[in-house]
C-alpha cells in the first residue's frame, strides 16, 4: 500500500458536501462533546482547551503536494477525528488553504466553541460552516451530546447567533435525530425556535445510518424525517446518500484511499463503490485484504455490513 497521508484523507463522498477532501487537525476523538451517536466511538479526551495540536506547516505541505498532483474536489473540509475549532491555528490554516487553491473551504464543527470571539474570527474565513444542534433543551443536549462541563446548550445557541451576525458565508446546520430522544413535538418546537434565532442558510436532518458510539441509538424513518423537515421550515431538508461518478485513483492509491476513509468513518461496500468509484469486486478484495491483515473490522447494522479501520 502506498504511504498514507498523515493529515489528509479522500476525497471521500459526503452526503452534504459532495466530493470532499478531509483535513484532520485534531488527535483522534479529542472533542468538547462525547455524542452517543458518534460513528468514531467514544471521546478519549474531552476538553475545551485550544492549542496547536498538530503543526500547520506539515498540514499545508501535504495539501500543497496534493494540489500539485491535480486535486479535484467540491470542498476541502476541515473536520475528521475530533473537534477542529480546538486547534488554535484554525484561522491561519484556512488562510493557507486559500493561498493554495480556489476549492471552497468548509469547517465541520459541533459549534460549541463559537461562543468565543477568537473561534468566530478563525471560522470567518471559511466558505461554509456546518455546526450541529441535537437537543432542544439542556437536558436533552446533555443526554445526547454528553458535553464537557464548560459547555452548555445556551452557550452553543448564543454562539451560533453571534457567528451568524458576522459571517458572510453559508451556515448549514445539522440536526441529528434519534428516536426516543429528540423527535417528540416538544423537541421539534424548540428546534424550530432555535433555528429561527440562528437563521442558518440550510438545516439538514440526519439520523443514525452507521454504527454508533453507544448501543441502542435508533434511527428515524425517512418518512418521519420528511415530516419533521416540513415542520422546521422551507430551508430544512433530509440529507440524502451521496452518489458519485468520479473514478478513484489507480493501483495502490485505491487501497490507500479506502483505508484513509475507513479510519475516519465506518463505510459499507456500497459507500466505497459509489463514493470512490471503485468496482465492487475490487473494493471487496481490498476489504478482504485489510480484514485478513487485522487492520479492519466489520459490524452489521440494520442489515448492512460496515467496515472500519481498527
Amino acid at each position: 500500500m502506498a504511504e498514507q497521508k498523515k493529515y489528509l484523507y479522500g476525497p471521500v463522498p459526503s452526503r452534504r458536501l459532495g466530493r470532499s477532501l478531509g483535513v484532520d487537525i485534531i488527535p483522534f476523538k479529542t472533542c468538547t462533546l462525547d455524542c452517543i451517536y458518534c460513528q468514531l466511538g467514544g471521546t478519549t479526551e474531552k476538553t475545551v482547551e485550544r492549542k496547536e495540536y498538530v503543526p500547520l506547516k506539515e498540514v499545508l505541505a501535504e495539501l500543497r503536494g496534493r494540489v500539485a498532483e491535480g486535486l479535484e474536489a467540491d470542498f476541502i473540509t476541515i473536520g475528521g477525528s475530533g473537534e477542529p475549532t480546538l486547534h488554535a491555528g484554525l484561522g491561519r490554516l484556512i488562510e493557507g488553504i486559500k493561498r493554495l487553491t480556489d476549492i471552497p473551504v468548509a469547517v465541520l464543527t459541533n459549534g460549541t466553541l463559537l461562543c468565543r470571539a477568537d473561534v468566530r474570527a478563525d471560522c470567518a474565513g471559511a466558505d461554509v460552516v456546518l455546526p450541529s444542534l441535537d437537543g432542544g433543551d439542556e437536558e436533552t443536549f446533555k443526554r445526547i451530546n454528553c458535553p464537557h462541563e464548560g459547555v452548555s446548550l445556551r452557550q452553543l445557541i448564543d454562539g451560533l447567533c453571534a457567528f451568524r451576525k458576522g459571517f458572510a458565508g453559508q451556515i448549514w446546520l445539522e440536526v441529528f435525530l434519534i428516536e426516543g430522544y429528540n423527535t417528540d413535538n416538544g423537541q421539534i418546537g424548540k428546534f424550530r425556535e432555535a433555528i429561527e434565532r440562528i437563521r442558518p442558510d440550510k438545516t439538514h436532518l440526519n439520523t443514525a445510518v452507521r454504527p454508533t458510539a453507544k448501543a441502542g441509538v435508533e434511527s428515524v424513518s425517512f418518512e418521519k424525517l420528511l415530516s419533521i423537515a416540513e415542520q422546521l421550515g422551507p430551508r430544512c431538508e433530509v440529507v440524502a446518500e451521496f452518489a458519485s461518478n468520479y473514478c478513484a485513483e489507480t493501483g495502490d492509491n485505491k487501497a490507500e484511499t479506502v483505508f484513509s476513509m475507513l479510519k475516519r468513518r465506518p463505510c459499507s461496500l456500497e459507500d466505497i463503490h459509489s463514493g470512490l468509484g471503485i468496482d465492487r469486486l475490487e473494493a471487496l478484495k481490498i476489504l478482504d485484504h485489510f480484514t485478513h491483515q487485522g487492520v479492519v473490522s466489520s459490524e452489521r447494522r440494520d442489515g448492512t455490513v460496515f467496515f472500519k479501520a481498527k
